[in-house]
């Protein structure tokens, strides 16, 4: 059944081409491929088929094409299917033809990025799957690599799952550490002031956010009407009282379940009414999806 159909912007790109030529710079250097040097003919030509060793959800096909024009534009790159397809083992997502040289020097680059990517897709599928029938969605978090956030959060979107504030600058997020900062600044502990300062101070139309550990701060938040109460690792029991507070309280307001998610509690979690659940493991503990480079044929 196919999945998402993300847009692979044009800062996905960007991203991509950096981490492809850091990539690069450290298989080759400025030495190149040995091996290739040593035994590939300039003239050999070859067709690999990409296939997938196991069920799952494919992402970052795209990034193909780009490793290619780096290491020999001669070699053409063709996904069969587009990202977000749930693909079955055994399955052809993507073809490579042209000079064997090239194939072989961009082989692992390609599979590193596909197989992590498909991964991370892989993973949100699951968790979106087992919450599936319920007003819940499944978002990410900041918890990614240095220069890989787009493209993980791509990965999300393939995977359909949503995507959190992609950092610092686009969104606010109040954390208990932030709450006693301020309230040391001000002499001041409620949370309700805290967030009207909070909405206050931020550019207009910018989202407010803050998390609670406890029900008695959940009351305290509400009152000050953010848009968003990240729940902290709060127990199903817990996040159904929030629920009911909200809906008394504040009804607009969303309420985020965030803390030690796995795939045998989200379902639980999901069904206490929240709308949002954040699971940093998305992205920072998928493992590689299992792709191969099966040669077709070679001339």
């Amino acid at each position: 059944m196919p999945n998402s159909r993300p847009e692979f912007t044009i800062a996905d790109r960007a991203a991509a081409e950096q981490l492809i030529d850091l990539a690069l710079a450290e298989d080759l250097a400025d030495i190149g491929d040995l091996t290739c040097n040593a035994l590939i003919g300039e003239r050999d030509r070859a067709e690999v088929l990409v296939v997938a060793r196991e069920a799952g959800i494919v992402a970052g096909l795209p990034i193909g094409e780009l490793v290619f024009e780096k290491v020999d534009p001669l070699v053409g790159w063709v996904p069969e299917v587009p990202d977000g397809t749930l693909v079955e083992p055994g399955q052809i997502v993507a073809r490579a033809a042209g000079p064997l040289a090239g194939i072989l020097i961009g082989e692992r680059t390609t599979l590193n990025f596909v197989g992590h990517l498909s991964g991370i897709a892989s993973l949100t599928h699951e968790f979106v799957e087992a919450a599936r029938g319920t007003s819940a969605t499944i978002l990410d978090t900041r918890k990614t690599l240095p220069g890989w956030r787009s493209l993980a959060k791509y990965a999300v979107r393939a995977g359909g799952g949503t995507n959190h504030r992609m950092g610092l600058f686009d969104g606010v997020l109040v954390k208990d550490n932030h709450i006693a900062s301020w309230s040391r600044q001000v002499g001041n502990s409620r949370l309700a002031d805290a967030v009207r300062q909070a909405r206050a101070e931020s550019p207009t139309g910018v989202s407010v956010e803050f998390e609670v550990d406890t029900l008695e701060q959940l009351r305290d938040v509400l009152e000050g009407r953010p848009d968003i109460v990240l729940l902290d690792n709060m127990n199903p029991d817990q996040l159904r009282e929030a629920v009911r507070l909200r809906n008394e309280l504040a009804p607009q307001v969303l309420l985020e379940a965030s803390g030690g998610i796995t795939l045998q509690t989200v379902r639980a979690i999901a069904e206490t009414g929240v709308e949002r659940i954040s699971i940093g493991a998305l992205t920072h503990s998928a493992r590689c999806f299992d792709l191969g480079f099966d040669f077709h044929h070679i001339d």
